[in-house]
């Protein structure tokens, strides 16, 4: 299935966290939060401005971002889990 996200919205792979600590001490899957750091998969057109330019997105497919714990919506898709969320939730890019 293809999907192209609308306007300012990206779609987003989560990259799955560590399975230990820094100290070796394994983390079960009960006490581990949502990772906040995923792929970029898709990207929108950008968003359209007052004078009804479209302004294109600073994001592109391939970047690693993060982003805001709560951000996005959760969408499953092919069997994958996935998010949709617009650029304003990416809080800054991995490089």
């Amino acid at each position: 299935m293809k999907i192209r996200p609308l306007n300012d919205r990206l779609l987003v792979q989560r990259l799955e966290e560590e399975e230990k600590t820094a100290g070796g001490i394994i983390i079960p899957d009960s006490a581990k939060e949502k990772p906040a750091q995923g792929k970029v998969v898709a990207v929108g057109p950008g968003k359209v401005n007052d004078s009804g330019e479209r302004v294109a997105l600073q994001v592109k497919a391939g970047d690693v971002v993060l982003f805001s714990k709560y951000g996005g919506t959760d969408v499953k898709l092919d069997g994958e889990d996935y998010l949709i969320m617009r650029e304003d939730d990416v809080l800054g890019i991995v490089e």
